[in-house]
């Protein structure tokens, strides 16, 4: 049975008549743009935070007197908790309301958020950090859910266009801003950003959201979120455990086997509970979610996987500081949120499995264009055009993406279909920096070994260790000290390489997956999709 269509007239119908039950009716131009500005601010917020605190970890360590691995668990907390939560928490919202859970998730953020800016030991920061994870999963699927049950057809490209934009770009302008207020205020000072952004979010939210919800007589399916909940607990905590730890660490093997069981669990349930499920995961025989899917993930993957490889090179190869390495950035960014407008238009004229081919083409054609072209002496303009064609590879990517996940499922369930959407790109970052960075880290270590000939035992052992350590090692290689961070700024361009490479085999194989199985022509259901629109516009509102 083909799940690819438009919500029938009873099922769209409600989505549009909570609107109206609140006097609003069908929103006009005006509402729909405060309603996209409000879901944007709050996607902000929490994008924001995702890569907030990795710029003040040297402050945490100090302020808290605490281990590197308890500084990467008050990180990590978070981006587990978000992403174990989602699918169950979009699935709650679809039933219980997307506004009320909109505005639920906006306060426990808020909370959190506040707690962790005046938090008096790293007890407490880890709870609030696992606290703002929880209303992070309440607001992320919610705000595309508002779009895609709220935006006529016409129009849902455009606005999902700008989500992806600020899913996209606003990491890295959220890394800006926390890189500045830390240099200029202190670490502390990191909170206030997601708070303001939390409270203007609310206040719009609660002025110009609508309401809308699933209307169904289906039991909530706890076996299916349980299971969904544990098999992305301990497949992230393998991809984030396993390159600190040693791939086969006791934690490491533990969470894969945990995440393995209960994600064989989960598909085995979600098919037998077939229409009722959490999940409907016979969707994946469409080419529309598979190819979204797919394509999120190795987009998402690489785009963090350079992050790991871009900060290192600008602050250690360059010398530069934290916030002008943030800063270098920005251009990329701008790219992105650009081409992520623009991809609907596109997609209108060439399609959307063209659109996609198009931009990861683009991306990898920009991690070729830096693997040749990267080096020491050429810097920051060796790199920035194939930043720059990366950043609009990926924006033109993955709007038709998500756009391609987002209408596999019917407007009641839209909770679920962005909580997906959200799923797989926390899978995809967690996997690319896990690979990407072991990558960079081992062509680093074998590019060293040959240079450090005449070192000190004690200093090329810190040497090896990476790129950072081998600069600030290097005073003590006495008269070897320059030699030192040449041989290690070079090592680590020649591993930067390496994961660069590895990077364009996998979008090779991706644009040969779009390319040949990638969605097809949504033009069609868009159509038939703003023709259920309207007749749920014409449906009588239930009071």
């Amino acid at each position: 049975m083909s799940t690819n269509q438009p919500a029938p007239a009873s099922a769209a119908a409600p989505a549009a008549a909570d609107g109206a039950a609140h006097g609003t009716g069908v929103p006009d131009a005006r509402q729909l743009r405060t309603i996209l500005i409000a879901v944007c601010v709050a996607l902000m917020a929490v994008v924001a935070s995702v890569s907030g605190l990795n710029v003040a970890q040297p402050d945490l360590a100090v302020e808290f007197g605490a281990s590197q691995n308890t500084i990467l668990w008050i990180i990590n907390i978070y981006t587990l908790t978000l992403a174990a939560l989602l699918l169950p928490l979009g699935a709650v919202g679809d039933r219980l309301g997307r506004k009320p859970m909109l505005i639920t998730g906006l306060i426990v953020f808020g909370v959190a958020g506040t707690v962790a800016g005046v938090a008096p030991s790293a007890g407490v920061m880890l709870g609030a950090r696992l606290l703002s994870g929880v209303g992070a999963a309440m607001i992320m699927p919610i705000t595309l859910a508002v779009i895609t049950s709220t935006f006529p057809a016409e129009e849902r490209g455009k606005a999902i266009g700008v989500w992806t934009g600020v899913a996209g770009g606003g990491g890295i302008l959220g890394m800006f801003l926390s890189a500045a207020l830390v240099d200029v205020a202190g670490w502390r000072h990191l909170f206030v950003l997601p708070v303001v952004l939390v409270v203007v979010a609310l206040a719009m939210t609660l002025r110009s959201v609508p309401n809308s919800r699933e209307h169904s007589g289906r039991s909530f399916d706890f076996v299916g979120a349980l299971a969904s909940v544990l098999a992305v607990v301990g497949l992230i905590l393998v991809l984030q455990e396993g390159p600190e730890h040693g791939w086969g660490a006791p934690i490491t093997l533990v969470s894969l086997a945990i995440g393995i069981v209960a994600a064989v669990c989960f598909v085995a349930w979600e098919l037998r509970r077939r229409d009722a499920a959490l999940l409907d995961v016979r969707l994946f025989r469409e080419r529309g979610p598979a190819g979204g899917s797919i394509t999120l993930l190795v987009v998402f993957g690489v785009q963090a996987g350079i992050f790991v490889v871009l900060f290192p090179f600008f602050q250690a190869v360059l010398g530069w500081s934290g916030l002008l390495s943030t800063l270098a950035l920005m251009p990329m960014a701008v790219a992105m949120m650009a081409s992520s407008g623009l991809a609907p238009k596109l997609a209108a004229r060439i399609h959307a499995r063209a659109t996609m081919a198009v931009g990861i083409a683009l991306a990898g054609a920009g991690l070729a264009l830096m693997a040749l072209v990267v080096s020491v002496d050429g810097g920051y303009l060796s790199i920035l055009p194939g930043m720059l064609a990366m950043g609009v590879g990926m924006g033109l990517s993955m709007t038709p993406s998500t756009e391609a996940i987002t209408g596999s499922l019917p407007r009641e369930r839209q909770g679920v279909a962005s909580a997906l959407n959200d799923v797989t790109r926390e899978f995809g970052t967690a996997l690319g920096v896990a690979l990407l960075g072991s990558l960079l880290s081992a062509g680093y270590r074998g590019a060293i070994d040959e240079r450090l000939d005449g070192i000190p035992r004690h200093t090329a052992d810190t040497a090896r260790e990476g790129v950072s350590n081998a600069v600030e090692a290097a005073p003590g290689a006495g008269s070897h000290a320059r030699r030192l961070v040449h041989a290690a700024q070079q090592s680590f361009v020649e591993g930067w390489q390496q994961a660069m490479w590895a990077g364009v085999a996998v979008m090779a194989a991706l644009f040969l997956y779009v390319a040949f199985r990638g969605p097809e022509d949504t033009g069609r259901l868009h159509g038939a999709a703003a023709a259920g629109d309207a007749v749920a516009a014409e449906a009588p509102s239930p009071r």
